[in-house]
């Protein structure tokens, strides 16, 4: 079950809800179970989110190893290749950015 302060919206995972809230620290009687429908979507959310995450951390690494090849220098072939990866792997960043911004927007992020 999911359960919901209704002071400041944050949300708790459990059998009950938390006897004060870690956030604003009212007292449970500010939590409502949260439907399942929406806690449905809010497990997806997070799942979803986490791969956003973990994606956007191995574009991390992608632009590091990119980078170390352009260093390189060891022809302009190669150079092309790092350079144009790391330019996509920039974009997707962005994309990912973008797209959690969007998430939080919606209440996709919890």
């Amino acid at each position: 079950m999911i359960f919901r302060c209704l002071v400041c919206g944050y949300l708790h995972d459990g059998n009950e809800p938390p006897a004060q809230c870690p956030k604003c620290g009212s007292d449970s009687s500010h939590f409502t179970e949260v439907p399942q429908d929406e806690a449905d979507k809010i497990i997806r959310s997070r799942f979803t989110n986490d791969l956003h995450l973990q994606l956007s951390a191995t574009l991390d690494n992608v632009i590091m190893i990119t980078e170390e090849g352009i260093s390189d220098d060891l022809d302009p072939g190669c150079v092309d290749v790092f350079s144009k990866t790391r330019n996509w792997a920039l974009e997707s960043k962005k994309m990912i950015t973008a797209e959690l911004a969007g998430h939080m927007k919606k209440g996709k992020w919890n």
